[in-house]
């Protein structure tokens, strides 16, 4: 279940993350204290909309095998993304992980696709 931080970052429109290309997606690992993996993430064009797939699961076949830092960036992406489950690549069940699903396809129609809207377009 999405935590309280993902809803308020839906509400503000807190998603620049959405925006990023492989370059700053590379650049945010080396933040994290991970400079050896930059080229995994760049080599496997991991955009901003990709790390919303990012996860324990799926790290290993980007080329990150050491499980503490797996553990490590997986939480971190989970914090960019301010969600709390695992991971959201699972069944979807809450709107927060729909959402987020919703807006790791590209076009125009999902960029300018709102919080508000999606809840909105939901219950109709």
């Amino acid at each position: 279940m999405a935590g309280n931080s993902f809803h308020n970052n839906m509400l503000t429109g807190n998603m620049k993350f959405l925006q990023w290309d492989c370059q700053d997606v590379a650049r945010w690992i080396e933040s994290l204290g991970f400079p050896q993996y930059r080229a995994c993430f760049t080599e496997n064009f991991i955009t901003g909309r990709k790390l919303i797939y990012i996860n324990c699961r799926n790290l290993p076949k980007l080329g990150v095998t050491d499980f503490k830092d797996m553990q490590v960036i997986s939480a971190c992406v989970r914090e960019l993304l301010g969600i709390t489950r695992s991971t959201i690549a699972d069944p979807l069940q809450d709107t927060a992980s729909l959402f987020l699903e919703k807006k790791s396809r590209t076009g125009e129609r999902v960029d300018s696709l709102t919080y508000q809207q999606f809840l909105h377009d939901m219950h109709q």
